[in-house]
């Protein structure tokens, strides 16, 4: 389960997020409006998938002892013009000695991270106004 706060005050649009002891800024950019402070809500999106797969990665490859140096993650979101439709590449770079059986188990790896789970199965949203 995650938790997650979000406050927005007269500022346009920067807003507050925190969960548990942690914190972050998000905002709009100043093209729309916004005082560009912080990511905006569909970076946060990306940049969700793309720290729970670097994430995934490491820790799978930590336990397999597998001698990786760095693993990058770039994640592009984009919504059709009537926002009906999203699409998302991710692309994943390995730094690293590592066998082409090896990279294949790894790209196998990062499709079960568990943000990847949430955005491909079924999502509903209850909302309650207080």
């Amino acid at each position: 389960m995650a938790e997650v706060k979000a406050v927005i005050h007269e500022k346009h649009y920067t807003t507050y997020i925190q969960a548990g002891t942690n914190s972050l800024t998000a905002d709009e950019s100043v093209a729309n409006g916004g005082q560009g402070e912080g990511f905006n809500p569909e970076e946060l999106l990306a940049a969700s998938l793309s720290a729970c797969t670097s994430i995934t990665l490491r820790m799978y490859a930590d336990r397999k002892e597998m001698p990786i140096e760095k693993i990058e993650v770039g994640v592009v979101l984009t919504r059709n013009a009537e926002g009906t439709a999203t699409a998302i590449q991710r692309s994943i770079a390995i730094t690293g000695g590592i066998s082409p059986e090896q990279r294949e188990r790894l790209l196998q790896i990062a499709n079960a991270c568990p943000v990847h789970k949430i955005l491909s199965n079924q999502i509903t949203i209850n909302t309650e106004l207080l």
